[in-house]
């Protein structure tokens, strides 16, 4: 199997050595990994793609690469310049250095790296580690990933979970903040949502007068509702959410059509 491989923290990122080893099981030794990811962090830039300027790529390695871009461009340099006469049979993104459950999937680089493989046609699986106290100090944060990554990719790669559709899936994959020993399983889950959690901004005065304002996060160990992301992870599951790009409300189409006469 030929992999590629990309995150939103950036080429150097601990989580992307620990895919690089995920997807190197995956592909087996007559396989191919290849990783194109962002120079520098590009968390928190969603589905972004550089439309309006250039963006500079360089060859670190056989099969390694660094593009000035987000996760969005360098799935497309890998696709239309690393690899453009051998794609890839599968496009895993991450492994995120914190969650990507509930709100977070709307802002996630990670989640827009996989995203922009499934409407480039290449199956995807985005990958985040949640943190918190029972796995953040630990030798190794990544502990749960690494350690059922590989397993939890093979379990998707049944035919029967992919489709050609126009908006076709991928999969948004969050492990727990357990140790590895610690992980319940796998559920399959819908997108959470932290009533109590929003991003807010914080204003600071520079030592010249300026002003900035910083971005703040939010409480990220708030429960969702029953069979959501997050709080499968809070309660030591893998979460699965099969997604797509398409952000149509169908529920919503005939009350719009007949409020429109």
């Amino acid at each position: 199997m030929r992999i590629l491989i990309t995150n939103d923290d950036g080429i150097n990122a601990p989580g992307l050595a620990v895919l690089h080893d995920i997807a190197t099981e995956i592909a087996e030794p007559d396989g191919e990994v290849w990783t194109v990811a962002p120079a520098f962090e590009q968390s928190g830039v969603g589905h972004c793609i550089s439309y309006t300027h250039p963006t500079m790529i360089a060859k670190l390695d056989e099969r390694r690469y660094a593009a000035e871009g987000s996760p969005a461009d360098c799935v497309i340099a890998g696709l239309y310049h690393v690899m453009p006469d051998a794609r890839p049979d599968l496009i895993l993104s991450g492994v995120n250095r914190g969650n990507n459950a509930a709100e977070n999937t709307l802002y996630s680089g990670t989640v827009g790296g996989a995203m922009e493989a499934a409407l480039q046609g290449i199956p995807a699986i985005a990958l985040s580690q949640f943190y918190g106290p029972l796995n953040g100090k630990i030798d190794n944060p990544f502990e749960a990933a690494a350690v059922h990554g590989a397993a939890t990719i093979k379990s998707l790669l049944n035919p029967a979970l992919w489709d050609e559709e126009d908006y076709r899936l991928f999969y948004n994959v969050n492990f727990p903040p357990v140790p590895a020993a610690d992980v319940k399983g796998m559920q399959a889950t819908t997108q959470g949502y932290r009533q109590n959690a929003k991003f807010t901004a914080e204003a600071q005065t520079s030592p010249t007068g300026r002003q900035f304002l910083w971005i703040r996060g939010c409480a990220q160990q708030e429960r969702t509702a029953l069979g959501t992301d997050a709080t499968a992870n809070l309660d030591g599951y893998i979460s699965i959410t099969p997604m797509r790009a398409d952000l149509t409300d169908r529920a919503m189409l005939d009350p719009l059509q007949k409020a429109l006469g």
